[in-house]
């Protein structure tokens, strides 16, 4: 379901820097060579977990890199908070902002998402269910997936342990992201079926693409070349 207009976005002054929102964590890692051959050197703490500071400068006076949760990048964006943004296609699949244009697919963070189940359970025939309880954090893009198929998703919202949720009888499958599968081996699930193959976007606020073309179009031909290098 597409969020709402968000009416209180404001387009920012074209003399002030634009903002690319960062994710924080393991995609943060791999932004750095791929910012670095877009030319783009944010201050060297900017991956730095301890720092207390979330917006820093970078090597060009008209862009500053905000450090925020994944999940928070498409938000932002969305909202005009920042103008640009990298964001997993995961986050993008849940939110579907309609004030969002993602243009490139910048190959990196890697992953997907994927139901889940205990292993030492022998799963019935799916296509006779009406009904599912799943916990997730993405909770859009579960029932999507089981409505799909014609089954309820009985969805508990969870933003973390999904995989402790089967064994404690929260739930009977997770819906999670999933990048080599160690997790859940450790906690005793198997990955059952895979909903969606996952890499990092360039997200773009439409708005701001329409009041500053020339700027916002210059860094997606930059990445676009940082791409292709």
């Amino acid at each position: 379901m597409s969020a709402p207009y968000p009416e209180t976005a404001l387009a920012p002054e074209a003399t002030s820097p634009l903002i690319l929102a960062l994710p924080k964590g393991r995609i943060l890692g791999e932004c750095g060579p791929f910012l670095a051959r877009a030319g783009l050197v944010p201050a060297a703490d900017y991956t730095d977990e301890d720092s207390r500071r979330l917006r820093f400068p970078t090597n060009d006076p008209m862009l500053d890199v905000v450090r925020v949760r994944p999940f928070d990048v498409a938000t932002f964006v969305a909202y005009g908070a920042a103008q640009i943004g990298i964001c997993g296609a995961d986050v993008l699949m849940e939110f579907d902002y309609p004030e969002i244009y993602a243009p490139l697919d910048l190959g990196i963070g890697a992953c997907r998402v994927s139901v889940a189940a205990p292993a030492h359970e022998e799963m019935d025939d799916p296509s006779r269910w009406s009904t599912v309880r799943v916990a997730t954090k993405y909770p859009n893009t579960a029932r999507r997936h089981y409505a799909a198929r014609g089954i309820h998703a009985d969805v508990v919202h969870l933003n973390g342990a999904m995989e402790l949720a089967p064994g404690l009888g929260l739930s009977r499958l997770i819906v999670d992201l999933v990048q080599t599968g160690s997790t859940l081996k450790a906690n005793g699930l198997r990955e059952t079926e895979v909903i969606a193959q996952v890499t990092s976007r360039l997200i773009v606020n439409r708005t701001a693409l329409k009041t500053r073309p020339e700027e916002i179009g210059a860094w997606i031909a930059r990445f676009r070349a940082a791409i292709a290098a």
